[in-house]
């Protein structure tokens, strides 16, 4: 992986989380979009929190299981998106903008850790 793709996936993590947060501040005032919004702000953020600890990891192991659980954040962020959006679907087209954008890099984001993974277990010989 080249040093540009490195920071780039970085990149995307932070604007992603700073996104979600952001979103979550302009939601309806509901309990139930206030209790996911909570749960996406945690997930989302995780995402670039663990991307981080991988790459300060002291084997390939240790690398692979940080990405899995980043991998996993990245799932986790997406179900509580797809919440939300059926909480909110009758609200700001503004709200629905900004869901269904974080909805597509959510699962960009996932796939990108996913070639990562996949890559690293290939140029070791590690199986699926």
């Amino acid at each position: 992986m080249t040093n540009e793709r490195k920071i780039d996936i970085y990149e995307r993590t932070i604007k992603f989380a700073v996104r979600a947060a952001k979103l979550v501040d302009i939601l309806p005032r509901r309990q139930s979009a206030f209790e996911y919004g909570k749960q996406l702000i945690r997930a989302s953020a995780s995402i670039g929190a663990n991307l981080q600890e991988a790459d300060g990891a002291l084997s390939r192991k240790d690398f692979l299981n940080k990405l899995g659980i980043s991998r996993k954040e990245a799932k986790e962020t997406n179900y509580w998106l797809i919440l939300i959006k059926e909480v909110v679907k009758n609200t700001s087209p503004v709200c629905l903008t900004e869901l269904n954008w974080l909805l597509n890099e959510s699962r960009e984001i996932k796939l990108i850790l996913s070639k990562i993974i996949n890559n690293t277990r290939a140029n070791a010989g590690i199986g699926n």
